[in-house]
């Protein structure tokens, strides 16, 4: 018994090993980002730090420069005292240097290693501002600001805890996101699967050329979601779009102009493009349910006087519950991580007008490298998708491991 139960661990020990390293692991490493203030574009924020510590590789150009310049300062000192303080000053960081020599990186220093690499900012600080004020030296003005990156040498610990989430619940801008994320869901998973019913039902239909619809309607859907984006967006454009100058020629809008450059016009806009796209996708689910169905139901259901309607009703739609259930799930939780159409679409403009939760993350962090509160936003995210999954196997209340 216990060999089986072995070698049945062992069939299942490379899913598990994939599932681990390309599911489990990035939320593992996107959730204890989150208790950082990581940002790649401040060097003393672009780890994950939990005590304080200090980048050698900066002290080490810092210190070069601030005996070259000391040096070459020195002619144009007058007073002998100040000189001797120069020289000092110098022969002290190149001593302090010496110590720390082949150390690299950002490492952990101890608190006397604090005290000596924070008296020596203090001293040089103290010493360049009066000569600075005595003197008027070649690098004054440089050498000041260089004094100062032994002090930004000092990289304090990033830990922040959970003053992310805290900041994400007075975010109005992730509120909005958020907003735009659900109409948009809502909205385009409604119309989709009304109309990937509808054509599912045609396409179940047996007709001539039934073959060559099937494969038509999947063209949409086979196009790359970017590609198709930019192709709408040549369709919504202003001034020579042929879908923006039909709908202002049938009236549905004043002006061609306002589909992509007002923030209703821009979010109908993605909306539809959505639609056209992943509709058939939907019917492709739902006609495999449709398949299962006995034509026998539908016979007795016509003796007993049944109209189409009520077949529908009474007989498609209870036997369609659980692939409904499997395209509505699968949609809803596509349509609320979407990234790429929008993206190339509108960017989420205009004005943030069609910004959903996946751009935003994204702008965050790698348009402005912040790590720690992009992966708030990630989080955020992972967690109104386990809720919407939850929602949908609760209300549809459909057993998808019911072979039944």
């Amino acid at each position: 018994m216990k060999k089986n139960r072995l070698q049945a661990f062992l069939f299942i020990l490379p899913a598990l090993l994939f599932i681990g390293v390309f599911s489990l692991w990035p939320i593992f490493q996107s959730l204890r980002y989150t208790f950082f203030d990581y940002q790649l574009n401040n060097q003393q924020k672009s780890g994950l730090y939990m005590s304080p510590r200090y980048n050698f590789d900066l002290f080490d150009e810092t210190q070069t420069y601030v005996r070259l310049f000391l040096t070459e300062d020195r002619e144009k000192i007058t007073d002998p005292a100040d000189r001797q303080k120069v020289d000092k000053l110098v022969h002290r960081v190149a001593d302090v240097a010496k110590q720390y020599k082949g150390r690299k990186g950002v490492q952990k220093i101890s608190q006397a290693d604090q005290k000596k690499l924070m008296g020596l900012y203090t001293d040089s600080s103290k010493l360049v501002k009066e000569i600075n004020a005595k003197y008027n030296t070649q690098n004054g003005k440089n050498l000041s600001k260089i004094v100062k990156d032994f002090k930004s040498s000092f990289v304090p610990s990033n830990f922040i805890g959970f003053k992310s989430y805290k900041e994400a619940l007075h975010d109005k801008r992730l509120g909005h996101a958020l907003w735009n994320t659900v109409l948009f869901t809502v909205v385009s998973v409604f119309l989709e699967f009304v109309l990937g019913l509808g054509l599912a039902m045609i396409m179940n239909k047996a007709f001539r050329g039934q073959g060559i619809v099937r494969t038509t309607s999947l063209i949409p859907w086979a196009i790359p979601t970017a590609v198709a984006a930019l192709m709408w967006s040549y369709l919504y454009d202003g001034t020579s779009g042929v879908v923006a100058h039909f709908f202002q020629s049938i009236g549905l809008i004043s002006d061609s102009r306002i589909l992509l450059l007002t923030g209703s016009g821009a979010m109908v806009s993605t909306i539809l493009a959505d639609v056209w796209k992943t509709t058939p996708y939907m019917a492709l689910l739902l006609l495999a349910g449709l398949q299962n169905i006995s034509k026998g139901l539908y016979e007795a259901a016509s003796i007993d006087g049944a109209t189409k309607i009520q077949q529908f009703f009474k007989i498609t739609l209870p036997m369609l519950k659980p692939s409904i259930l499997v395209a509505l799930l699968f949609r809803t939780l596509d349509a609320f991580r979407v990234f790429d159409l929008i993206y190339v679409l509108t960017g989420g403009g205009p004005g943030g007008a069609t910004e959903t939760m996946s751009v935003y993350g994204y702008k965050t962090m790698f348009g402005q490298t912040n790590f720690g509160y992009g992966s708030v936003i990630v989080i955020i995210m992972f967690i109104c998708v386990a809720i919407i999954a939850t929602i949908y196997i609760k209300v549809l209340g459909a057993n998808l491991m019911d072979k039944n």
